[in-house]
């Protein structure tokens, strides 16, 4: 059977994070691939790294807080390890639903793409906030600009792996800016992309998490600093 393993990044989600692991558990038993819960712990100061383990899910700890992008390629990195088959990310903060992992993963699955990326745009943008979509438009112009690559979703932390993925990968960033990295990634190695329609479950709690707006001109100044010089 095939492997998948399953990706949260998390930074302090103690408050959501024992909640979201108890729902992807239920639904992640349905999938045609064998699956692994992995969170990747970074730098957290209050006790998401001890809730997690309670669930019984194995917690993969930065010492210190690295940043998004680290946490990202740490996660891969051990699905590389293990010889995953795939691999898919998703946010910790209860933004994701998990009913939606099967649309990332059926183009895997039928080997149609290396890398999927679940587009809240191509949802019911009614549910995004406007700040959020306009932040998001203003991403998607910059990865058009500086990879020449559309998208309708830059920021999405909701990706699906395929093995060729997971093994060619080189993220160079550590933070915020790697959304906009995977597109430079997916040029680079000529990787088959596709976008599916998902969820997107906003509370007053994930509303506080993720790119804010404004921050662009920093992961610009990143971008260039790492990928660039």
């Amino acid at each position: 059977m095939k492997k998948l393993v399953l990706i949260l990044p998390a930074l302090n989600e103690a408050q959501v994070i024992g909640k979201v692991l108890k729902k992807i558990k239920k639904k992640v038993k349905a999938l045609p691939v064998k699956t692994e819960v992995i969170v990747v712990n970074d730098g957290s100061s209050d006790k998401t790294a001890q809730i997690v383990k309670q669930q019984k899910i194995k917690v993969l700890t930065h010492k210190v807080n690295r940043g998004l992008g680290a946490s990202l390629g740490t996660g891969l990195a051990y699905a590389k390890l293990v010889n995953a088959d795939f691999a898919i990310t998703m946010d910790s903060d209860g933004q994701h639903d998990p009913n939606d992992i099967i649309k990332l993963l059926t183009p895997l699955l039928k080997n149609q793409a290396d890398i999927v990326i679940g587009s809240r745009m191509l949802g019911n943008q009614q549910d995004m906030p406007f700040l959020r979509r306009l932040n998001n438009k203003a991403f998607n112009l910059l990865t058009l600009s500086l990879f020449g690559m559309t998208t309708t979703d830059s920021l999405s932390g909701f990706r699906g792996f395929s093995k060729k993925a997971i093994n060619n990968l080189r993220l160079k960033t550590e933070r915020m800016e790697v959304s906009n990295e995977f597109f430079n990634e997916i040029k680079r190695n000529n990787l088959r992309f596709t976008e599916v329609p998902i969820k997107v479950i906003y509370t007053p709690y994930s509303l506080t998490k993720g790119v804010k707006p404004g921050n662009i001109f920093a992961i610009i100044f990143r971008l260039f600093l790492r990928l660039f010089r």
